[in-house]
């Protein structure tokens, strides 16, 4: 401290220099050593259990509002928001999949000719008619993607990402749908 204050009493400051010493390089090694394994274990792992918390609730957070910057990355991007929009946007087939199956799953504890029919139909009828009009729906998202960013930017996984959220119940999608049905992205 007094090294200090006669350093700065001998030498006025100046405008445009850093006006203190350079640190030893044995002292910045010093301070930048920490150790391969930790002493405290417990410690560490509930920092890093905090941690993980933490980056886990501001993703879910992002998951519900659609905050683009703290999505996980598998949803993060323009191109990926747009297929978002897009299906959200439209009624799909798959998305009945999940009510009609829980009806087609009470019909089969009934032992009647007519009741298998009834979910062989059911079951198969609404398979080929989810596959039909999602192959229709990607169709679609890929001309408005190669219209709006360019052939280029529509990666592989695409069409998966699209399908697979066309397939999920609107309640439960996540990130949460942010449009309107009706209101296709431009």
């Amino acid at each position: 401290m007094n090294e200090q204050l006669a350093d700065k009493a001998g030498h006025p400051a100046r405008e445009g220099a850093k006006n203190r010493p350079t640190p030893k390089r044995r002292e910045r090694e010093a301070a930048r050593k920490q150790p391969l394994v930790v002493t405290d274990r417990k410690q560490a792992k509930q920092v890093d259990r905090a941690k993980r918390q933490q980056a886990y609730a501001k993703q879910r957070q992002a998951m519900l509002t659609g905050d683009e910057a703290n999505l996980p990355a598998r949803d993060r991007g323009p191109v990926r928001r747009y297929v978002r929009d897009f299906v959200d946007a439209r009624w799909s087939l798959g998305e009945f999949m999940l009510p009609v199956m829980v009806i087609v799953l009470a019909l089969s504890f009934v032992r009647q000719s007519w009741a298998m029919l009834l979910v062989f139909g059911l079951v198969y009828g609404l398979i080929g008619l989810a596959v039909i009009d999602s192959w229709m729906m990607w169709r679609r998202v890929k001309r408005g993607l190669a219209a709006k960013f360019g052939a280029a930017k529509i990666v592989r996984g695409t069409a998966m990402y699209a399908v697979m959220r066309a397939f999920q119940m609107r309640r439960t999608r996540m990130p949460r749908p942010v449009v309107a049905r009706g209101q296709f992205p431009s």
